[in-house]
């Protein structure tokens, strides 16, 4: 597939003005995505579980220009929890010129953009993925409706296509529960373009995984991940690291079908570890985890050690820990997280989630 089947046919319909809302999920790789090539193409493959708490809902409203308006530059207003984002705009601008080859009726009306996350923004928890999907998801819902139809297969692809051109992770948030993205020669349909849902068999252990979070920063990163991204062209273990994805991307997919938890254990935290030595071997170097990261992982190290329990942690770019464990497990985990944890978090503040199944439409109705 290239990405000329993304360039749409000519509209038939008029609209005037209208809206359409769409909540999109974030998601949590298990193999990392770290490093980019040109036009948000993946240096590696990355999968990840799809979340269902943590989400972005984001309502886009559209009005026609008028006959005078310019039309050759893209207008639109961003609000975060009814807040005015001019910080935003830019990032907004870059990507509406990344896809407006595949959106043609982007400089045609004028946009508001109101979105809300359920969880705090930049702290680490995947903000860009649940928002630029949102966006990218109420983008096609209007495209749908000045082409009079469209499959869902192919929404969900091309929205997906979309999102990945705002932020790489944001196409593994269209659907769930569990979503590759990245070219890999034993993914079933995998490919750099689009996330998609992993069809291979999955052991009913993973049903209902559950994800709690610990927030032990809310604040904005140091370094961004587009920063962090870019420093991986040149880094010394790169070529390394891109073999060992690929190489656990292998071992998750036996893992999947076995429901073999302890190698499940192995293989995600190893790859959390991986990402943070791949940042403090950069050059510039950097440290995004803090000291109580480092307690709760020793914490959960003991606890796991003393009980068995088949509780793991990854972290993606950021300070905050998701505590990954079987269904089975939720009560006792969470007594362990309230009882030793809780200390470590920011105002003692955590997200209890678990794996979801993609993005809705919401019904303005």
């Amino acid at each position: 597939m290239t990405t000329d089947v993304f360039i749409p046919a000519p509209y038939v319909n008029k609209l005037e003005n209208g809206s359409c809302t769409w909540q999109s999920p974030s998601n949590i790789a298990l193999v990392k995505y770290w490093g980019k090539l040109e036009n948000q193409i993946p240096a590696n493959p990355s999968i990840s579980f799809t979340l269902d708490n943590c989400h972005t809902r984001t309502t886009l409203e559209y009005v026609k220009k008028e006959s005078g308006d310019d039309k050759s530059t893209f207008s639109f207003k961003v609000y975060l929890n009814d807040e005015l984002k001019e910080d935003f705009a830019p990032k907004i601008e870059v990507f509406f010129k990344r896809v407006v080859a595949y959106l043609p009726f982007l400089k045609e009306y004028h946009f508001t953009i109101k979105t809300f996350n359920s969880f705090p923004h930049s702290s680490g928890i995947a903000s860009s993925a649940s928002g630029m999907s949102a966006l990218a998801l109420c983008l096609m819902d209007l495209e749908k409706q000045l082409l009079g139809s469209m499959e869902k297969d192919f929404f969900n692809k091309k929205a997906s296509f979309l999102a990945r051109l705002g932020s790489g992770s944001a196409c593994r948030s269209i659907e769930g529960p569990i979503v590759g993205w990245g070219t890999h020669k034993n993914i079933e349909g995998s490919t750099d373009l689009y996330g998609v849902q992993y069809l291979g068999a999955v052991h009913k252990v993973f049903e209902n995984y559950q994800d709690t979070i610990l927030l032990v920063d809310v604040g904005e990163k140091k370094v961004s991940s587009t920063v962090g991204h870019s420093l991986m062209n040149g880094h010394p273990f790169a070529e390394q690291r891109f073999k060992q994805a690929h190489a656990n991307l292998d071992k998750l997919k036996e893992i999947f079908e076995s429901g073999n938890l302890n190698s499940f254990i192995e293989v995600v935290e190893s790859e959390a570890l991986t990402l943070h030595a791949m940042m403090m071997t950069s050059i510039p170097y950097f440290i995004l985890m803090k000291p109580n990261t480092l307690e709760i992982i020793d914490k959960i190290w003991e606890y796991r050690k003393t009980t068995g329990s088949k509780i793991c942690f990854t972290l993606d770019a950021g300070a905050n820990v998701h505590i990954l464990y079987p269904e089975n497990e939720k009560e006792t985990v969470l007594n362990f997280i309230k009882s030793e944890l809780v200390a470590y978090c920011k105002n003692g503040k955590y997200i209890c989630d678990q794996i979801g199944f993609g993005a809705s439409s919401i019904d303005n109705a």
